[in-house]
């Protein structure tokens, strides 16, 4: 299968010429000219390498990096600059970039160090058993830490719990007594609606008023995680 290489960058001189010549090279090549659509192409393609410009409006190639890292995402990431400055080599490679090249730069440099940046192999054993991850949401079971499109979610141990169950679970009707005997125990003996009611909080910060709906209630049965569109 082709390398997918996702370009974001607000001048369309570069991104047409990096689409031509990239797609050239035998590469899959998708664009973004803002920081936003970036982030949203990169939760629904997974490519194998992102080009990042860093500035850029809106949301600037920086926080775009950040989001991404924090996201989980192991993605080799190369950023581009019209500033060749030390301290904006070092914030780049701080937030988690693999390589850096200033504007403007020689064709065949970039090639060259696309090919290198698809040569490394994360590793990806060590990511699949410390972190859970479904669509924008990621759990990082070493640092007991919710992550949702960049943003840090706050939960208590049993919402984690519960959580993680769920996520180990995708698309998976679980009935209300299986989750009931995973996280509580078969004899608890507390209220009965602990459990909807944990389902509420973890709905309210998970979703934050903005972010589309995981956990889907499954009437008469139990919840499942899945996206609005199954």
């Amino acid at each position: 299968m082709r390398p997918h290489i996702l370009v974001v960058d607000d001048d369309e001189k570069i991104t047409s010429l990096l689409r031509r010549s990239l797609a050239f090279e035998g590469y899959e090549v998708a664009t973004a000219n803002n920081g936003l659509e970036g982030l949203k192409q990169m939760l629904s393609s997974d490519p194998s390498l992102l080009i990042l410009d860093v500035m850029m409006p809106q949301v600037d190639g920086w926080e775009v990096c950040r989001r991404v890292r924090e996201g989980g995402s192991s993605v080799p990431i190369l950023m581009l600059t019209a500033k060749d400055d030390i301290q904006d080599r070092v914030r780049g490679l701080d937030l988690g970039a693999d390589d850096y090249l200033v504007k403007p730069f020689a064709l065949e440099e970039l090639l060259a160090r696309v090919r290198a940046l698809l040569r490394r192999k994360p590793d990806k054993l060590e990511e699949s058993s410390s972190r859970l991850q479904f669509e924008d949401l990621t759990l990082d079971l070493d640092s007991r830490e919710a992550i949702r499109s960049g943003r840090r979610i706050d939960l208590t141990a049993k919402e984690f719990d519960l959580l993680q169950l769920l996520m180990q679970n995708p698309r998976r009707v679980l009935t209300r007594d299986a989750i009931m005997d995973k996280i509580w125990g078969f004899d608890y003996s507390g209220e009965s609606n602990v459990l909807e009611v944990y389902i509420a909080m973890l709905r309210q910060k998970t979703e934050d008023g903005r972010s589309p709906r995981l956990i889907q209630t499954v009437r008469g049965t139990g919840y499942v995680l899945r996206g609005e569109g199954g």
